[in-house]
């Protein structure tokens, strides 16, 4: 466990939501207070930079939203963010700066470090993605587990519970996710690592590797 905390797995000078997380050892701790930060955030805002367009939700003025995007607060979205056709918000949400919510994408209780980029009909739920992070068309983070019972973490060492019914995916800085692949509930993913297209990840992966399959991940050389 000790290479999967915040320190480990972001830069916070890359989120507004830095305060937040700077107070957890693990990132899954903040999930539960990403709603209530949002708010208390939004409020903070400079109105020469932000526009409340409705209840609790704030877009800054550069950002670019799409007119059939739908956008529920609390949520805010950062300076030139681009929000495209029918991307879902369903609430939670804290978008960063210059990041890409696509098409047909929806987000719920997430935080996107700035430069996320989630374009092509993604769902991202109780999730944290790092700085530059990408998924693939079709990734997504599963955030649930089948028979509903607390999410726990695979580490190499041992399995943590997290006391959490949902939690989805954490993925640091620079990870890239392909095309069609699902992460499960409880899924870390170290800073700088590939992911196959089609692949299902369960539990910890290490920084700087590659993850091929099930016990197939490689150091990047």
């Amino acid at each position: 466990m000790n290479n999967y905390k915040v320190k480990d797995l972001f830069d916070l000078n890359h989120t507004l939501a830095k305060p937040l997380l700077e107070q957890a050892e693990y990132p899954w701790e903040v999930l539960g207070q990403i709603k209530e930060f949002i708010i208390q955030l939004g409020h903070s805002l400079s109105a020469e930079e932000y526009d409340e367009v409705a209840e609790n939700v704030w877009i800054a003025k550069t950002a670019k939203i799409a007119p059939t995007a739908f956008i529920n607060g609390p949520a805010i979205i950062g300076k030139n963010t681009e929000v495209r056709h029918c991307a879902f918000i369903r609430g939670s949400a804290l978008v960063g700066e210059d990041a890409v919510v696509g098409n047909s994408t929806e987000l719920k209780n997430v935080i996107l470090f700035d430069r996320v980029q989630v374009p092509h009909y993604n769902y991202v739920g109780d999730s944290i993605l790092g700085y530059h992070a990408h998924m693939g068309a079709g990734s997504i983070t599963s955030n649930i587990k089948a028979d509903q019972t607390s999410v726990t973490i695979r580490f190499p060492e041992t399995i943590w519970n997290t006391g959490l019914r949902k939690m989805g995916a954490m993925l640091g800085d620079w990870v890239d996710i392909g095309c069609n692949s699902v992460l499960n509930p409880g899924t870390i993913i170290g800073p700088h690592t590939n992911v196959y297209p089609l692949s299902m990840v369960r539990g910890a992966v290490a920084a700087h590797s590659i993850y091929k399959k099930a016990g197939e991940v490689v150091e990047k050389q």
